[in-house]
């Protein structure tokens, strides 16, 4: 990517780049999320409820949305948005009575009772706030790219014959 004052001009390994970036952090994130959340059984955690049947797909729908995030990264894009939107998702997702945050705040019972409920609403808050922290840094890529200038050809008289 060459940078020429306010404008950026891009060529094919830059967006080949970009693509396998985004592509790697989705499926890092899927990997990461659904093995802490325990959305499937491994040997690293266990989880204390059941899997409800939204998680896998509320789990892929958050990575692929932070792949798409990360694919179209541009300098001026703020973390706000993908870093509130993560941990809103992943709140919704993982398994109410294995975080020992929520179990010293709440407690058992009224977790089960009144957080856990409210996750699949989580969920989708959280994937909703990816949603918004991908389109927005689609469009400062593309913001970007419709300001780079578009390069002059100078054919001379002789090449035209």
């Amino acid at each position: 990517m060459q940078t020429k004052g306010h404008s950026i001009l891009i060529d094919r390994t830059e967006l080949s780049k970009r693509g396998l970036r985004g592509t790697l952090v989705a499926l890092a994130l899927f990997v990461v999320i659904g093995t802490v959340s325990a959305v499937w059984a491994n040997p690293l955690f266990t989880r204390m409820t059941p899997v409800g049947t939204w998680e896998l797909a509320a789990t892929a729908m958050l990575a692929a949305l932070a792949g798409v995030t990360s694919a179209f990264w541009v300098p001026r894009c703020r973390m706000r948005a993908p870093g509130s939107g993560g941990i809103v998702g992943f709140l919704g997702i993982a398994c109410p009575t294995c975080n020992k945050v929520l179990m010293l705040i709440f407690g058992g019972p009224a977790l089960l009772a009144w957080f856990d409920p409210f996750r699949p609403v989580l969920s989708v808050f959280g994937i909703l706030a990816m949603g918004y922290a991908a389109f927005r840094s689609w469009q400062a890529f593309r913001d970007q790219l419709v300001a780079a200038p578009v390069p002059k050809i100078e054919i001379s008289a002789e090449e035209l014959s």
